[in-house]
């Protein structure tokens, strides 16, 4: 009788230890950030950090040698080593990103989407990664346009889907839509086929510096907070990435990722007075 006794307790202590075993396994494979199985937020693959951009958007996320590189590219797979999860940047049109997100093809957009109230109504969205402004580009030559007035019919092209449809569509009825910001710019140095073209500056500016024929009008109609969308549903997501965001900020990551690509930190700006897109 003491022998079965001890037969069966042994019996048990294996089933638990197994058990335990079985739950280290999974919370493991959870793909929950810091190693923690508790996290409480869901990835659309297990241990890996998927986030989404466009893929032509240079400097900012572009394919080079076959790889996806950039500054929204770095600073994604830098968010994924601070959650302890593997880096897994895809591309998405932006005129779809969304979409996409709502219909979870991927964890979250790392692509200079900036937060607008309108849009968050379909995602949830961290601080600002990056601060930048809207402005009007023009051919080189072009001496007519000197500011929004003086937009009114003329040809404007801009992203589908971007901040700048809405302002462009106000400043004239003849908007010309682009899937890329850098192909737009390039159009404007062709004769006769855009007048101007409404983007950030940082975009602008990363074009003349290579080389393109355009300028810049005036100052900034705005400043935008580009920032990370998450699916609604996974709260727990939105916060790991804020906490990881501030951490690269604290350690020096961002801004060393930042000065690589625009040679300035582009979260210091001084905000005082200055209008943000909402």
């Amino acid at each position: 009788m003491g022998k079965l006794k001890l037969m069966f307790l042994m019996l048990a202590a294996s089933v638990l230890l197994l058990a335990a075993c079985g739950k280290d396994d999974d919370d493991k494979s959870s793909g929950n950030a810091g190693g923690s199985g508790d996290a409480g937020y869901d990835l659309v693959k297990k241990g890996k950090f998927t986030f989404a951009a466009s893929g032509v958007y240079k400097p900012f996320s572009f394919e080079e040698g076959g790889e996806l590189t950039g500054f929204d590219i770095e600073i994604g797979n830098a968010l994924a080593e601070k959650m302890e999860l593997e880096p897994n940047p895809v591309t998405n049109p932006f005129e779809t990103i969304l979409q996409g997100l709502v219909g979870k093809k991927f964890d979250a957009i790392i692509g200079s989407m900036a937060y607008t109230k309108e849009r968050a109504k379909q995602a949830d969205f961290t601080d600002p990664y990056y601060y930048s402004g809207g402005m009007i580009f023009v051919a080189k030559d072009n001496d007519e346009v000197k500011g929004p007035d003086d937009l009114e019919g003329k040809k404007i092209g801009v992203v589908a889907q971007s901040t700048y449809e809405a302002p462009a569509k106000e400043l004239s009825d003849n908007v010309q839509y682009y899937s890329s910001d850098v192909v737009a710019l390039k159009d404007l140095t062709v004769k006769g086929r855009l007048d101007a073209v409404i983007t950030a500056d940082i975009v602008g500016y990363e074009a003349i510096d290579n080389g393109f024929e355009v300028k810049e009008v005036g100052k900034p109609m705005w400043v935008e907070q580009p920032s990370i969308a998450v699916n609604k549903d996974n709260p727990e997501l939105t916060k790991a990435l804020d906490e990881a965001l501030q951490a690269l900020i604290d350690d020096g990551t961002y801004k060393e990722i930042s000065d690589k690509w625009f040679g300035r930190d582009l979260l210091d700006i001084d905000l005082e007075g200055v209008e943000l897109l909402e």
